[in-house]
């Protein structure tokens, strides 16, 4: 099967406006949002999977469960191509991963049609698709199919066994990484060891299958949990255990959850890669996958990259320049910065820029873009302060 003839025997029915009013405004104007691993399109809404930590609660959309489309694929495209942030084969782009999961049977379709009309542009473009959900063979030569973009699976895998948190079995999760990974070609697939929450799926027997499984993935990332007060509230409202005292506007992951996940991973082995293929955020194991420098300039945050592998810091090395003062202020002022423009050691450093602007530049300099009212601490960087010593010693 090639891209050209993916066919939608069934395709999603579009919401209509009565639907579409009853939704929050922000589900529906902001089709396109900006994240830090890419120009995110979200043109389909739904999912009947019910994990409980998931980012719908956030939009009020969780009791959805039969996908919807806000618009045709081909307009969605469209809109996608003609937004201002994005740069042909340069800005990484994310599909179908806020309010569903692109890899269910009814959504499918939706994905792999969007994929093959970015493709035959001749688009290079990184494309992340984030999925918990049964993936096959059939799947995996669509996938392959796909000449022009740098594709990336990433699978989500937590191995919590709390089915009122997780009702999706993470067994399926682990079935869909060994398939990608068996059969790739073009493509390639991440296993996304996701949310970690400490006394809940960090025992050794989640960690070593955790371990086992990144055999099966050509890198792997592990991050915490996204713990808002939305999803608190559903938390509580469902008589379910609350996993922090408080919420964050950052994911959580403690130090020490960190620290038992490094050494659990650590090996003697003098290969360059004592970790392994293992990495703490998305955009380095995304590039690792396919043999590039990270485009979200971690290099600069050296504490990061001490479990890369030793060939990945040195892509990231030769890749990473800091960039001209006066072009960086230049697009900084043109996007609505105020105040001085700085460029660090580690990252520009920006005023009155909220994040879509920030990760604009962030990706077309290759360098990080932090914001000065929102520092990034060292080794707690882009992290919540929940289990990290604060300034005075304490652990919050």
């Amino acid at each position: 099967m090639t891209s050209s003839t993916v066919p939608i025997r069934r395709p999603l029915p579009i919401l209509t406006a009565a639907q579409v009013r009853e939704m929050k405004p922000e589900l529906v104007a902001d089709v396109i949002e900006y994240r830090k691993s890419g120009l995110s399109l979200n043109h389909v809404i739904g999912c009947p999977l019910d994990c409980g930590y998931c980012v719908r609660h956030l939009f009020g959309n969780f009791e959805m469960k039969q996908p919807r489309r806000l618009m045709s694929d081909e307009e969605a495209v469209q809109q996608l191509l003609a937004h201002p942030y994005f740069r042909p084969h340069k800005t990484p782009l994310q599909l179908f991963n806020r309010a569903t999961d692109p890899m269910l049977p009814i959504v499918k379709p939706h994905l792999f049609n969007v994929l093959r009309q970015l493709d035959e542009r001749g688009l290079t473009n990184h494309v992340l698709v984030i999925t918990r959900w049964r993936v096959g063979r059939e799947d995996c030569e669509v996938l392959n199919s796909f000449r022009n973009l740098r594709l990336t699976v990433l699978v989500t895998h937590s191995g919590i066994d709390n089915s009122q948190i997780e009702p999706v079995d993470s067994a399926i999760a682990a079935q869909s990484l060994k398939t990608l990974h068996q059969y790739a070609e073009r493509y390639r697939t991440v296993l996304y060891w996701r949310p970690i929450v400490p006394g809940l799926n960090d025992s050794d027997t989640h960690l070593e299958r955790a371990r086992a499984l990144s055999d099966h993935a050509h890198a792997t990332v592990f991050t915490g949990l996204f713990f808002r007060e939305e999803i608190a509230a559903y938390y509580q409202a469902h008589g379910l255990p609350l996993p922090y005292g408080d919420t964050a506007r950052r994911k959580i992951m403690p130090e020490e959850s960190e620290q038992r996940i490094l050494d659990f991973f650590h090996s003697d082995a003098d290969s360059g890669a004592p970790y392994g293929a293992l990495f703490r955020k998305t955009s380095c194991a995304v590039a690792y996958a396919h043999g590039e420098a990270d485009y979200n300039g971690h290099y600069g945050i050296r504490e990061l990259c001490d479990i890369c592998p030793a060939e990945q810091l040195a892509r990231c090395q030769g890749a990473w320049i800091r960039p001209d003062a006066a072009a960086v202020t230049d697009q900084a002022r043109l996007l609505g910065a105020r105040g001085p423009v700085e460029i660090t050691d580690r990252a520009i450093v920006v005023e009155g820029l909220d994040e879509p602007p920030r990760y604009y530049l962030q990706h077309g300099f290759g360098y990080q873009c932090q914001d000065r009212d929102k520092p990034h601490h060292h080794r707690q960087h882009g992290r919540a302060p929940i289990g990290w010593p604060a300034q005075d010693g304490s652990t919050p």
